[in-house]
């Protein structure tokens, strides 16, 4: 009892200083007058007359959007990299800073400045379809069974380099914001986009090099996925923030922790219901998917609607239906390889056209970006190591947490997304964060195995 009152308060001790420090920098960046330009306009509708010459194009785009991710996607794989990391490569090498710079001919007959719109929807489609899936693999009893050093871990590695980024967010607010946005929000969201963890991402890691089962392993597991559900909790709340006026603030809040009881008290029971009906039914039925679907689509239309985006509500509910029944098992099988083959690469492209790695230009935009990575790394890395240490890890084991945590990829695509969206991040600020996700997930790997004595460790029991 003794130690959970300590644990407690260590927490609440914890949290009241991130809190009182973010005030601090906010009351510093008050002043502060960012003279950036304002966040991309909206795409124009084009006429009906022109939209069955655009879905050639937009045909003629997905077939080479799934030969480029697939071809990058196979050669990363050979090199011991993740695949996912290859097809976002094959996002950019597809966008304005390398084939639409070195062949623009070619760039604007493949990806013609219109079919964006229509590139923009099915991205949008895929990554909540894919958000749902992640939510759907999310194992909730690892995070009701966790220790004390997984919880410590996962929140030192959010604490840590969300304060970093506010903190930078005191010399990038006047320089790269887009002009309309307050600098609590731009400090909030850079905070967020820090403390990315991509869960997916390292669960392939840790899978293709044998750890999974490891002490680090479900270690890392298990700080991936409550870093996964605070750091969307926290997106959730930063674009609450910037949606909402003053007065409307409360409100959204508000309606937002209503939304999530219903779906832990109302669609869990729901969910456990419809496990029980594929039970006895021995098959997931049409009728059932549709259900599924039809209950995804509803929860994305609701958060999009209370205004925290769509993805919370399809990440929440996936969460909710039972990781290993055989429903989430059919679901997977059902929707998987058409998110992972054609929906998810569509995104990947979508971000590559709106990376313009030209933006970076000069030696103060370079040292951003250097600044922008360090920070990224040092936080989580830092975060990371000094909480696994105190928790009992030895340097090693400390180590390689810290440079797992290190994994952004999709993740920090989607949230950077968001921000572009939003227009929280101005154009160069997008690219130098996209710059930042893509360098900090590739190291991952390959510092992984320098840290490491061996690719293929025996088993150690579960951290109980």
């Amino acid at each position: 009892m003794i130690r959970i009152s300590r644990i407690a308060l260590t927490y609440a001790a914890s949290l009241a200083a991130t809190i009182g420090i973010f005030f601090l920098i906010r009351s510093l960046g008050h002043s502060l007058v960012s003279t950036g330009a304002p966040g991309p306009a909206a795409p124009v509708r084009p006429p009906a007359s022109e939209v069955p010459g655009i879905l050639l194009h937009v045909l003629l785009a997905l077939v080479v959007i799934i030969v480029v991710a697939r071809i990058l996607g196979a050669l990363f794989r050979r090199l011991n990299l993740p695949q996912v990391m290859g097809e976002v490569v094959a996002g950019i090498l597809l966008g304005p800073s390398f084939l639409g710079w070195l062949a623009p001919e070619v760039a604007s007959r493949i990806l013609p400045v219109n079919t964006a719109p229509y590139l923009a929807l099915l991205s949008q489609v895929g990554v909540v379809l894919y958000m749902f899936l992640v939510g759907l693999d999310l194992d909730t009893e690892l995070l009701q069974e966790r220790t004390q050093a997984a919880v410590a871990i996962s929140h030192a590695s959010i604490v840590l380099p969300f304060l970093s980024g506010a903190a930078i967010a005191l010399w990038l607010y006047p320089r790269y914001s887009a002009s309309a946005v307050s600098f609590t929000t731009f400090a909030l969201f850079i905070g967020v986009a820090m403390s990315i963890t991509a869960f997916p991402v390292l669960a392939r890691i840790l899978t293709d090099r044998g750890i999974q089962k490891t002490r680090l392993g479900v270690l890392a597991l298990a700080c991936a996925a409550i870093n996964d559900v605070v750091a969307w909790c926290l997106l959730a709340f930063v674009i609450s923030v910037a949606h909402a006026q003053t007065g409307s603030l409360f409100f959204t809040l508000i309606t937002t922790i209503g939304f999530i009881l219903i779906v832990l008290l109302i669609a869990k029971r729901g969910a456990l219901w419809l496990v029980r009906w594929q039970t006895a039914k021995g098959r997931t039925t049409q009728d059932m998917f549709a259900v599924v679907c039809a209950a995804l689509l509803l929860s994305a239309l609701l958060t999009e609607r209370i205004g925290i985006h769509a993805l919370f509500g399809a990440f929440l509910l996936g969460t909710v239906i039972p990781h290993d029944s055989v429903l989430a098992h059919d679901i997977r099988r059902k929707c998987e390889d058409l998110v992972v083959v054609l929906l998810l690469p569509v995104f990947f492209v979508f971000t590559g056209m709106r990376t313009q790695i030209g933006l970076v230009h000069g030696t103060r935009d370079w040292l951003a970006c250097i600044l922008i990575i360090g920070v990224a790394s040092l936080g989580k890395f830092g975060g990371s190591f000094l909480a696994a240490q105190w928790t009992g890890s030895d340097w090693r084991e400390a180590a390689s947490l810290g440079v797992l945590m290190n994994t952004r990829g999709l993740m920090e695509l989607i949230v950077l997304n968001v921000g572009l969206d939003l227009g929280v991040l101005s154009p160069v600020l997008f690219t130098m964060f996209v710059i930042m996700a893509v360098v900090t997930t590739l190291v991952t790997t390959p510092i992984l195995h320098q840290l490491r004595d061996s690719p293929h460790p025996s088993p150690a029991p579960a951290v109980s």
